[in-house]
């Protein structure tokens, strides 16, 4: 019976502190998330500043070590839903259609006042007395509850004059008799100024008609819309074509020629230059259809049908037209674009297109022998890289990263790594869901996969924002883990992956509390397999971080740091010093002060100051000087 109890108390603690991570990491996605529409922009901007000021509730909570109270967990849980719904208006205020947001005003603010009283309700469910968190945090929470609460009585109104202008001209989509200024007010307003913005509104547009959300007949009459702001800002702006310069629109005696429809890519609304046909007989842009096809999409654009096949036919004859309209027209054709220099030859694009049907083959050996070969092709040649991720391989590789063989499952993380090389292709293997795929490798594979996913995070996280979403996956105490047990590559990717991950100042204290201190000082001591120079720059990171400092203190820290400045290289005396002077600026500056000098540091810290480089020299000269201001102070004032 007892048994049965402990279980019971370890299951419900287990699912605690579920529910508290589950919190921290919704708010820290909430923070990710920054840009919004300039119309919603104080309301986006409000909701999410409100959500991450809740952010240190939460951390106290996941660091208490008392226990949560039935009643107080139940509205943590409707507090979690509250955050979701909140996460998920804000990317719709970042991703979603800029013209359907101002059209659906209505909906808008409906789905703003249900989501602050979602989360008003949940704030006054929480009773912050029974929660183990301090004073100043308390307060904090209550002020948040306060500004729901007036939210939640009051409604931001949406600027009146744009809304009377976009539904004006959604209204009359068929009309071409329109005051330019109106276009020229939706194009500022809407920010569709820019080629990445209108390509960004069409794609987001495109997924609409995706995911069935409105009927097909709205989406194409905002589409129409889109178009007509593009003719306008086409006018105004030479990013966007070359035309004759009899045709600009200060030109009384001309009108500048509207673009048929059929000229158009359906994704980027441009009149095309590359007309391609893709297996349900529709045509698109080559560029487009190329990055629809490589994030994952198996389907036809505009008609959503399942692709037969991924290959892209010319479109001679509409390449021919477009060509005699632009002449026609007087207007400079569009110029074809130059053929890549990696294109593949077609034997190479069939072996390719054949090694990533078989990553999906319910043949193990198939899937394995398919994942090793665009592993070794992807490791050769960066125009491979290319191809490969076009061809579409980089999802059905994340999918085999869970799978129960240990070879595929490397040649499938190290075929990743490989593609990563590529810049463009981390946005797409980010796109695709890989950080949890490699992280679970990171933990359970073998010990080559180990390296090879440790490797692959640090490649990613040569991006800022995939710092935040591959720390919040877990991954930093699968890194401390490979770090403190793996072979001596395994180390070494660790290190580094560490190292680049621990830039972002949010994953500095996930680092410290998977315990990487206690194993960075131990590596730092080892002297078979040097790992000093990788973990003093670790901890060099992570020495400006507050529970860094006390982890050290604990682990005295300063005699291996001064050990290493009369010994080691002169880089690694640079680094110890760098760390020491961050411990001797914390709470305990006193005590490691009065340490490091009678470990004999003040010898070493002499020669760097002559010896050093600049940085080492400046490090140097602080803790000297640090020293002496400690060592004028009164006697009583030191105690």
């Amino acid at each position: 019976m007892e048994e049965e109890e402990k279980g019971s108390l370890e299951a419900e603690m287990a699912n605690v502190e579920a529910v508290i991570q589950r919190l921290v990491e919704t708010v820290e996605e909430v923070g990710a998330i920054s840009v919004y529409m300039r119309a919603y922009k104080k309301q986006f901007g409000n909701l999410s500043r409100r959500i991450k000021l809740l952010a240190p509730m939460f951390e106290e909570l996941k660091e208490s070590k008392e226990a949560v109270p039935a009643a107080a967990l139940t509205s943590l849980v409707q507090m979690g839903d509250a955050l979701d719904a909140g996460g998920q208006l804000l990317r719709l205020g970042r991703d979603g259609s800029k013209i359907s947001l101002v059209l659906e005003k209505d909906k808008i603010t409906k789905r703003f006042q249900e989501v602050t009283a979602q989360l008003e309700q949940a704030l006054h469910e929480i009773f912050c007395s029974q929660l183990d968190i301090s004073d100043e945090v308390r307060e904090q929470v209550e002020l948040v509850h306060t500004q729901f609460k007036r939210a939640k009585e009051g409604v931001d109104i949406l600027d009146a004059e744009l809304y009377s202008d976009l539904s004006s001209l959604y209204e009359k989509s068929n009309e071409s008799n329109v005051d330019p200024e109106i276009f020229g007010r939706l194009a500022t307003k809407l920010q569709l100024s820019t080629i990445s913005d209108l390509t960004q509104e069409s794609l987001a547009l495109h997924e609409m008609f995706i995911t069935g959300g409105d009927p097909e007949q709205r989406i194409e009459k905002m589409s129409m819309l889109l178009m007509k702001i593009k003719d306008y800002v086409q006018t105004q702006n030479h990013e966007f074509c070359t035309p004759n310069p009899k045709f600009l629109i200060s030109d009384r005696k001309h009108k500048t020629p509207v673009v048929p429809d059929d000229f158009r890519c359906p994704i980027s609304l441009e009149l095309m230059k590359d007309p391609v046909i893709v297996a349900t007989g529709q045509t698109y842009e080559r560029v487009y259809i190329k990055k629809w096809l490589r994030t994952g999409h198996d389907t036809c654009p505009k008609t959503r049908q399942k692709l037969r096949n991924r290959t892209l036919t010319p479109n001679y004859v509409l390449r021919s037209v477009i060509s005699q309209w632009c002449e026609a027209n007087e207007i400079t054709p569009p110029e074809l674009p130059s053929k890549p220099t990696w294109a593949p030859s077609p034997a190479e694009c069939t072996d390719i297109d054949v090694f990533i049907n078989n990553l999906s083959s319910s043949n193990v050996d198939d899937q394995r022998s398919a994942a090793c070969e665009l592993r070794l092709l992807a490791k050769h040649s960066m125009d491979n890289r290319i191809c490969i991720a076009e061809a579409g391989a980089i999802p059905a590789l994340v999918n085999l990263l869970s799978t129960a063989d240990p070879r595929t499952q490397e040649h499938a993380v190290t075929a990743l790594l490989n593609l990563s090389i590529y810049d463009e292709n981390k946005e797409i293997i980010m796109y695709s869901g890989a950080v949890a795929g490699i992280v679970h490798v990171l933990r359970c594979g073998s010990m080559e996969a180990r390296e090879n996913a440790a490797a692959t995070l640090f490649s990613l996280s040569a991006v800022d924002d995939n710092k935040i979403t591959i720390g919040a996956s877990g991954a930093l105490p699968a890194l401390v883990s490979l770090l403190g047990e793996g072979s001596h590559r395994g180390k070494k990717d660790a290190a580094t992956a560490l190292f680049s991950l621990c830039t972002f100042q949010g994953n500095k204290t996930r680092a410290v509390r998977a315990g990487v201190v206690p194993t960075l000082l131990r590596l730092v001591t080892e002297r078979v397999g040097s790992m000093v120079d990788e973990s003093l720059a670790v901890l060099g990171v992570l020495s400006s971080n507050t529970e860094c400092k006390a982890a050290m203190g604990k682990l005295q820290a300063v005699p291996v740091l001064v050990e290493v400045m009369k010994s080691s290289s002169s880089r690694n005396k640079e680094n110890a010093a760098a760390v020491l002077l961050h411990l001797c600026t914390g709470e305990q500056q006193q005590h490691h002060l009065v340490e490091a000098q009678g470990c004999g540091v003040i010898v070493p810290l002499l020669e760097l100051t002559s010896n050093g480089t600049a940085r080492g020299q400046r490090k140097a000269w602080e803790l000297l000087h640090r020293m002496i201001c400690f060592d004028d102070q009164p006697i009583e004032a030191r105690a």
